[in-house]
């Protein structure tokens, strides 16, 4: 458990989350287009999942929209893309300046908007920021190609940007999820559409601010406000639209994926995952309880990396599920703005609704719930349930193979290393995987053998920038992160030339 913050922080935040909250109130939620704020005669209404009191009244884009989007976004394309890559490089950084300077209310509203607790969110703006840093030292090397010689030719490859770009992002860290795809796209020197997720819009509504008050150019980043079934549909059937980059669901994935198909999108996706984390004998069992306990219940088990299958070896899986349920059983579960909390409300009702059905699930498949189980009864009246976990877990079972996306963690015991890599390769998903042993030997093998994009050897899940993001199976297609991301967002060209010393063939001569 965390030590516990300052009194007068929880107070602090609510009253300063207050003064956002109704200046948001009064202003509503506008798309952004070509640098202004465009109103729809559409809306829809955002409520906090805290208290489900109503945040603001959103406009609702449609064809219109996405229409003055693309087109904003198209004409804004050449002259970002021939700008300096100094000049853009001095941009981006400027807008991780604002980013930072605006830090403390993105995570404040980001905490209403979402329910997420601030212990996480208040480095959420940070994480945003620091994208931004990394990929603004990133432009001047977006071109970058190889020199292929051969006997007669010179080869060199080099890069150009793809064009306008729509760019989709989901609802459990928005504002920095949102700003992991749109910096690489800016640096690369394409221009955005962006379509937030509709249960979480209003740090989406300020991204284009800051943006602007940092200086970048009218249309290179576009926001429109919508529904998947008719925004984001729109954004992706879009000729002008050249490539969609999502995260979310892998259903809506494949969705999209359709949907692209006739005017050739290229898509990145970052989907869903039903992420393994194994456990052996040897293992520091001290670290390795740390980090299951972080990885399924940090963020409120809303994100698309947590270990939400804990594999665990015969010989400890007792003891070591034991230790687990007591840590689970002190996780505080409270209001998002106050320090202390560690679990907050879920997202939305229908999320809140999805995650409830699997308490009934794991008891009607045989399973045992070692700890929560239920609804919580938490401050504002909102989404909350308990920290659940459930033993008793076989790999068949529903709890087992599908994804809860809460904080719910099913142990899955195991007798060696070839079950281990067995049961974790059997499921739709292959995001992550998180191995706990002291035998690196068995550590490289295992990791090698899981189906994964991502594994992490005696670690939680650490982000390295640099390093490349993204999945296999159900998890997506393609790679973020350091220059895989210009592979998804530029083309790459060879130019090819001749030292003069090869035979041209004759014809007709």
């Amino acid at each position: 458990m965390a030590a516990p913050a300052p009194a007068n922080a929880f107070a602090t935040n609510q009253a300063r989350a207050r003064v956002l909250l109704d200046k948001l109130k009064a202003d509503g939620i506008g798309h952004h287009i070509a640098g202004k704020r465009v109103a729809s005669a559409k809306t829809f209404e955002t409520s906090s999942p805290i208290d489900k009191s109503i945040l603001a009244v959103v406009a609702e884009g449609g064809v219109a929209e996405i229409d003055q989007a693309a087109e904003a976004a198209h004409k804004a394309f050449k002259s970002w893309r021939n700008l300096n890559p100094d000049k853009r490089r001095a941009i981006l950084h400027k807008v991780a300046d604002v980013i930072e300077a605006h830090a403390d209310d993105i995570a404040l509203m980001e905490c209403v908007d979402t329910g997420q607790a601030h212990r996480f969110m208040a480095k959420a703006a940070i994480r945003g920021a620091e994208n931004f840093r990394f990929y603004a030292d990133k432009c001047a090397e977006a071109r970058d190609g190889l020199n292929l010689p051969a006997p007669d030719h010179w080869n060199v490859t080099t890069r150009v940007p793809i064009g306008p770009v729509g760019v989709i992002t989901p609802w459990n860290t928005p504002f920095m999820l949102s700003t992991w795809k749109i910096a690489p796209a800016l640096a690369a020197g394409c221009t955005v559409v962006h379509k937030p997720a509709e249960w979480s819009p209003v740090t989406a509504d300020l991204l284009p601010r800051l943006l602007a008050e940092a200086g970048v150019p009218d249309g290179v980043l576009n926001t429109v406000h919508g529904f998947g079934e008719t925004a984001g549909r729109l954004l992706t059937e879009h000729p002008l639209i050249k490539a969609i980059g999502f995260v979310g669901e892998s259903s809506t994935g494949s969705a999209i994926m359709a949907q692209g198909s006739k005017t050739l999108k290229r898509v990145h996706f970052e989907l869903g995952g039903k992420n393994p984390v194994i456990v052996f004998d040897d293992a520091d069992l001290d670290r390795a309880l740390d980090a299951v306990v972080f990885m399924i219940y940090s963020l409120n088990g809303e994100r698309c990396t947590s270990s939400s299958r804990l594999l665990v070896q015969e010989g400890i899986a007792a003891e070591f599920t034991a230790r687990l349920a007591e840590r689970v059983k002190k996780l505080k579960v409270g209001h998002p703005l106050d320090p202390a909390t560690e679990i907050g409300p879920l997202i939305h009702e229908r999320h809140f609704q999805k995650v409830c059905s699997y308490f009934d699930i794991a008891r009607t498949d045989g399973a045992v719930i070692a700890a929560g189980g239920k609804p919580y009864d938490g401050p504002g009246g909102g989404f909350y349930v308990e920290p659940t976990l459930v033993t008793g877990g076989n790999p068949t079972m529903r709890v087992a193979q599908e994804e809860v996306f809460g904080p719910y963690l099913t142990v899955i015991p195991f007798k060696d290393e070839a079950e281990a890599v067995a049961i974790s390769n059997n499921v739709d998903y292959g995001l992550t995987g998180y191995v706990w042993t002291a035998n690196m030997e068995r550590a490289l093998r295992v990791a090698d053998d899981l189906e994964a994009g991502m594994i992490w050897l005696n670690s939680e899940n650490v982000r390295h920038l640099p390093t490349p993001f993204g999945g296999m199976k159900a998890s997506g297609i393609g790679r973020d992160g350091g220059d895989y991301s210009f592979d998804f967002y530029m083309e790459t060209k060879n130019i090819c030339l001749a030292k003069g010393s090869h035979k041209v063939p004759k014809l007709g001569a």
